[in-house]
């Protein structure tokens, strides 16, 4: 048997992975920048179990290339999700560690359970 918080822990890395892999390689400005964290944060916040989503988006990386826009790299992501499974609420980030895009899960905290029926 699977526990809430086994559950919320492959909730959040199976969806950041997902974002990770599916946004890398975007066409991307500084000038549209906001525009795609926003289209991430709508997308990723439909799927099941996601409560909270932000996505920011290092510019300073953003380096245009002949055409005028530069290419969406795994290293420009500061992403942290939010996964609610049952009771178990976990929050996990995808962000640059030493040079490299580290996912981890930062806490778990139990909601408490509604007694009231």
């Amino acid at each position: 048997m699977i526990t809430d918080r086994e559950r919320a822990a492959f909730e959040a890395g199976i969806k950041l992975g997902a974002l990770y892999h599916q946004f890398v390689g975007t066409p991307i400005a500084r000038e549209t920048a906001a525009a795609v964290e926003t289209a991430i944060e709508q997308a990723v916040g439909l799927q099941p179990y996601v409560t909270n989503i932000t996505v920011r988006l290092n510019r300073e990386m953003m380096v245009s290339n002949r055409f005028g826009y530069s290419e969406l790299a795994g290293k420009m992501f500061d992403a942290a999700i939010t996964t609610e499974v049952g009771t178990t609420v976990c929050r996990a980030r995808l962000h640059l560690e030493d040079d490299y895009p580290m996912m981890e899960i930062v806490e778990f905290h139990e909601t408490p359970r509604d007694t009231d029926h």
